[in-house]
């Protein structure tokens, strides 16, 4: 079966967080002395999870892409990545990482089949890094990069783009796209890091791409991939390409195919939403599948047209950090 949502889209791609914990405190997902992380057994362990994507399998969910937190911060992770992988109906699994634990996992996440990984890298350079994330780990970022990229899993480059803290970084991550076949993207900054947007560091999408095509005038629009989040370009003489995700101004929320579950089990059914259910509580109270096959379809049916109209109908602003939603 495929579902599909009260304004016709379908879903098919659950983006799952495993864990709110996180080895970086990247100041546009944190503050600097990090969150309150939850005790473990307030997490979806991972029979639960198995079990969840077991059911939203059957109901048409295909694709699972799994985030964090740092997913790897986690114990045991590639277990849980081998059960996802053998479940019936999933035909892609997908991983964000930071980096900076994964690069000795590269060949097996390679022999597991993994589709493609979205890494978190904002900047080039050593001493920005260090500003931005609050930690000196930017050669093991690039030593995963290599390794990804030496055993051909498809990566993709995500780096949140602020004017005054990393602008000047944005020409230089494109001209890796050069040699290198990969996506670099860049997004937008959003209001998830504990204490709501900085305006004054907000660089829109369209800006973005205006400073690139300074600068590579021959700079292309690509057709995008269905329920693509990302505006995608090419440069001549290029092996990669360029991708812009416009995750404040929310652009591509017509044709948007995904919902989140957070480490703790709420049900995002919109990013910008404060949650629709609390899966875990029902996984652990609930016997019956079909039952909770149905709840979930509810949720799937009732869901807000945009995150513009998510957000209007949450009962607080948005403050949370983005690590406890899931990358």
């Amino acid at each position: 079966m495929q579902i599909k949502d009260n304004h016709g889209r379908p879903i098919n791609y659950l983006r799952l967080a495993v864990t709110d914990r996180c080895n970086l405190r990247c100041f546009y997902c944190m503050p600097e002395e990090g969150i309150n992380f939850l005790p473990k057994p307030h997490l979806l362990n991972f029979e639960e999870m198995v079990r969840m994507v077991s059911l939203m399998a059957e109901m048409g969910i295909s694709k699972v892409r799994i985030t964090g937190g740092e997913p790897f911060v986690r114990k045991d992770m590639m277990s849980l990545l081998k059960s996802i992988k053998n479940i019936k109906g999933i035909e892609q699994l997908n991983i964000t990482t930071n980096g900076v634990l994964t690069a000795a996992l590269v060949p097996d996440l390679k022999s597991l089949g993994i589709s493609s990984v979205n890494l978190s890298l904002d900047t080039l350079d050593r001493d920005r890094f260090k500003e931005m994330t609050r930690r000196d780990e930017l050669q093991a970022v690039l030593n995963t990069l290599d390794g990804l990229l030496e055993n051909g899993i498809k990566t993709k480059i995500n780096a949140v783009v602020m004017a005054g803290k990393n602008d000047q970084d944005i020409l230089p991550l494109v001209h890796l796209t050069k040699d290198k076949p990969i996506s670099v993207r860049f997004i937008e900054e959003m209001p998830f890091n504990g204490s709501g947007i900085n305006k004054e560091a907000f660089m829109s999408h369209t800006s973005i791409i205006a400073k690139i095509k300074e600068a590579y005038p021959s700079l292309t629009k690509l057709e995008d991939e269905p329920n693509s989040t990302s505006y995608n370009y090419s440069i001549n003489g290029h092996q990669g390409s360029i991708g812009v995700i416009a995750a404040f101004s929310r652009t591509f929320c017509g044709s948007c195919n995904r919902i989140r579950v957070t480490p703790t089990g709420t049900l995002k059914t919109c990013l910008y939403d404060d949650g629709v259910m609390n899966i875990r509580d029902l996984l652990r109270s609930e016997k019956n599948d079909q039952i909770i096959k149905e709840k979930l379809l509810h949720a799937f049916t009732h869901r807000a047209k945009d995150g513009f109209e998510a957000e209007a109908n949450r009962s607080a602003e948005v403050t949370e950090s983005m690590t406890t939603i899931g990358g």
